[in-house]
């Protein structure tokens, strides 16, 4: 009889196997993270994307996968959250890092000065508890530098609005804001997601161009960024959003 995922799932050891099988593709975000980095090191900034991109994917769709197989029920000794935030930290934040300080969009030490506060800041906001909102926001910005650091190559940006935005992000990531999380928030849910969708269409655009798109492209990769900032201080005329998943 052949062996379903279905009766896998239903034998102690197949679900052992099914939740690390889960733990290995969040892991394998690091791997994408990696071969981002050695693209960075040659200067390949849409190769850099790319990967980058496909980390991204990974992270989101690992949780969905992780609530399926009951990762935190099945194998509590490893802790799906604490490998989720090593993963993002290098993918968000380590890696766009190394780009800002090395791809001279601004002048050295400028770009190492930004680097370190993106690190550093990024670094206290995955340590915190709180960020996390009751309706399931992110509290503060969200240490989305892999995103933030996509338009810095899309647009031609001045050196000193490239530090100004690295300086109020970094700040932000203090602040009492909302930012939208695009599955997790039930308000507008749906029209988020088709929104989600189509950004990662154009950026697929963007970076298969080189980061040079048509105007069209950056136009719609500029308007769904501004729908992402905005969402989450524009107030609800509801006090939550509705359930929590």
């Amino acid at each position: 009889m052949a062996i379903t995922s279905k009766s896998l799932s239903e034998r102690p050891a197949g679900r052992r196997t099914l939740a690390f099988a889960v733990h290995i593709f969040t892991a394998s975000g690091a791997v994408c993270g990696l071969m981002a980095l050695m693209a960075a090191v040659e200067g390949r900034w849409a190769i850099m994307f790319a990967w980058l991109g496909a980390a991204l994917f990974v992270d989101g769709i690992d949780g969905t996968m992780a609530r399926r197989a009951r990762v935190g029920e099945v194998l509590p000794r490893w802790s799906g959250e604490t490998l989720d935030q090593v993963v993002d930290y290098l993918t968000y934040c380590l890696v766009p890092a190394f780009a800002v300080a090395s791809a001279g969009l601004m002048p050295f030490w400028m770009g190492v000065l930004a680097s370190v506060a993106i690190l550093v800041t990024s670094a206290l906001y995955f340590a915190d508890t709180s960020m996390k909102t009751e309706d399931l926001y992110f509290q503060g910005f969200p240490a989305v530098w892999n995103l933030v650091v996509f338009y810095f190559f899309l647009l031609p940006l001045n050196p000193w609005v490239i530090a100004g935005v690295v300086a109020v992000l970094s700040v932000g990531t203090f602040l009492p804001i909302k930012f939208v999380h695009p599955f997790r928030v039930v308000r507008l849910r749906l029209l988020t997601i088709a929104l989600l969708a189509v950004w990662a269409v154009l950026a697929i655009i963007a970076v298969v161009d080189d980061m040079r798109p048509d105007l069209w492209v950056t136009v719609g990769l500029c308007a769904c960024a501004v729908y992402f900032t905005l969402f989450g201080l524009i107030p609800s005329r509801r006090r939550a959003d509705g359930p929590h998943d």
